[in-house]
């Protein structure tokens, strides 16, 4: 079925190939013309893009189809720069072998997209973002990276980039904006965050922290406090808050957890010895450790699991040195390492953590992992093994205006001010983008950071679960059991519920209709992003049916229901297939 997403394309092509392909041999080419798209795809697919078609000598690719994730901009981006760099590679061996060399340039682009099924033979996606995108390669220069706006603004914490003048570009009323890609600075997260501002509440769950640390300390045992709460409710926020106030006292280290990638089980190791010794190669590390008991051998295996050795160690190994290394640091201070992105760790490096609880002795280490509900879904028993479990609410009302006074909202309207507080309701990180994109933002746009962190969250469901969540968005904010399950034909629906309750997507509310079950949606932009990724066709057809059963169900609902046959009269109109009847329905019962 068809739907409506948010994704990154990425477009590109062989410059000059028609002059190189009237210089060698149609066979010769016709090989160079494969072993350029395989070293392309396999870049696009080592960061989790789908290549959608070739064209001549062009490759398209989607990041967001089938499964969106909250970096797919950040994903294309690094894609579009490994693909010029595995070129590189490529035109050495074919230099070597026909000498001749290939050139490429390259547009990314993001926007929203029309999906279809693709078992059914249709296209993948389709719409104005992937024109664009395949004008603004067009635009580029052999050897460029062209970005379009809505993926700078999405990318640009992690970018360095030089825009270029405005392009015409056919198709396109207005010149558009663009950037040339110089490169992408590593391990920058998807977002920019602001952490130069107070911590606003929280006191409760830094006591709560601290009180670990001293147990830590006291005990002089390794012990585990995890913080858990959905992306933008302040975790990073609370965890350098707990970093800050230890001050000097403690060795602070820190880590992060890679959504994807090769050799990323012990990626978090990396930076934790970074933090400690500021090198990765084993003489560095072995010189952190000295007066330690077999330095040289804990130093081998941690450089050999981080990649700076010319053999891994067995896992027992790589436990045992990552052990003796954090018991060697906190001999002189207590040690706290820091985890963040935690629900992406392999399961490898959570038996570390496990082990690291259970086996180091004589050590005050507290071990802080920061992660999202997903972690507890996969890992099921972590709740047991972290001594302290920090789950964060969204903040109160006072917090979140002390919030925006903090982020330089103090001189905002009323009226705008309010809008943003009811849209963001209590999570830091939506305060922070809407009032960012205030100035210059649509009243009722999600912003796209949160749009691409809302659309993977919905990805991650399993089809019914998704299909019974749009349904509801369709009804509005708060719905009933029993009003779903009309929308949802023979299909079962109650234990669907459960789960999305249990997933915090909604939540029990009180029922507007006597006798059946009400719920809402946890959060407004929740209920936006999943009704934005229902196809136009498919809102129509939804909201008609609705209105219908609430006609059958209800008195005195009359506005309601014409509002929802005005807004299936709506779509059908924008999609050429407007009902007379529908709109004719739709005006006798909002005149009522």
């Amino acid at each position: 079925m068809a739907a409506r997403k948010t994704v990154t394309v990425v477009f590109c092509d062989i410059t000059d190939s028609t002059p190189l392909g009237e210089r060698i041999d149609p066979e010769v080419f016709r090989k160079v013309q494969h072993r350029y798209y395989e070293a392309v795809r396999e870049a696009l697919e080592r960061h989790g893009g789908t290549v959608e078609k070739y064209i001549g000598d062009a490759v398209m690719a989607v990041f967001g189809i089938p499964i969106a994730h909250d970096d797919d901009a950040l994903r294309a981006v690094r894609a579009a720069i490994d693909i010029r760099t595995g070129l590189g590679e490529l035109n050495t061996k074919l230099a070597e072998e026909h000498r001749l060399r290939l050139s490429i340039r390259t547009g990314v682009n993001t926007g929203e997209v029309v999906t279809g099924d693709a078992s059914q033979g249709h296209a993948f996606a389709s719409g104005e973002a992937v024109a664009t995108t395949q004008r603004l390669e067009a635009a580029a220069r052999a050897g460029e990276i062209l970005l379009g706006e809505a993926t700078y603004r999405l990318v640009s914490n992690a970018v360095l980039v030089e825009p270029v003048e405005p392009l015409t570009l056919k198709g396109k009323a207005q010149p558009v904006a663009a950037w040339r890609l110089l490169g992408v600075v590593e391990g920058a997260p998807a977002f920019p965050r602001r952490l130069d501002t107070p911590m606003v509440g929280r006191e409760r769950e830094l006591a709560a922290l601290h009180g670990e640390l001293e147990a830590a300390v006291e005990d002089r045992r390794c012990r585990l406090a995890t913080i858990v709460g959905p992306a933008g409710i302040g975790k990073s926020r609370l965890g350098n808050e707990l970093l800050r106030t230890a001050g000097k006292e403690v060795t602070t280290l820190v880590g992060r957890c890679l959504a994807y990638g090769e050799g990323i089980t012990y990626w978090p190791l990396r930076g934790i010895l970074l933090s400690a010794t500021g090198h990765l190669s084993q003489a560095g590390i072995e010189e952190s450790l000295a007066g330690a008991d077999d330095a040289e051998r804990i130093a081998a295996r941690l450089a050999g699991a981080v990649g700076t050795a010319e053999s891994a160690p067995g896992g027992e190994e790589t436990f045992w040195a990552v052990r003796r290394f954090l018991e060697h640091l906190a001999r002189e201070r207590p040690v706290v390492v820091g985890i963040d992105e935690l629900q992406w760790a392999e399961p490898t490096f959570l038996d570390l953590i496990e082990y690291l609880v259970g086996w180091t002795s004589d050590a005050a280490v507290l071990l802080l992992g920061l992660a999202r509900p997903e972690l507890l879904e996969q890992r099921p028993t972590w709740s047991t093994t972290s001594s302290l479990l920090v789950s964060l609410d969204p903040l109160t009302g006072e917090d979140s205006q002390r919030l925006v006074d903090a982020l330089g909202g103090d001189d905002l309207a009323p009226e705008e001010r309010r809008r943003i507080l009811e849209g963001a309701e209590g999570n830091p990180l939506f305060v922070e983008q809407m009032l960012a994109l205030a100035a210059d933002a649509p009243r009722d746009a999600i912003p796209p950071s949160i749009q691409a962190l809302l659309a993977a969250r919905l990805d991650r469901l399993v089809p019914n679960e998704r299909a019974v969540l749009e349904r509801a968005a369709v009804i509005g904010r708060e719905f009933t059991a029993g009003a779903v399950a009309s929308l949802s034909g023979d299909e079962p629906t109650a234990s669907t519920l459960l789960s999305l309750v249990r997933r915090d997507l909604i939540q029990p509310d009180r029922s507007s209709i006597p006798g059946d079950d009400g719920f809402r949606f946890r959060h407004i932009l929740i209920r936006d992003a999943a009704y934005l990724g229902l196809a136009k066709e498919s809102r129509a057809g939804l909201h008609e049916r609705y209105a219908d059963w609430l006609e059958r169900s209800a008195a005195d609902l009359d506005e309601i229901v014409g509002y929802h046959l005005e807004q299936a009269f709506r779509y059908r109109q924008e999609l050429g297939t407007a009902d007379a009847e529908l709109a004719r329905r739709a005006g006798e019962q909002l005149g009522r």
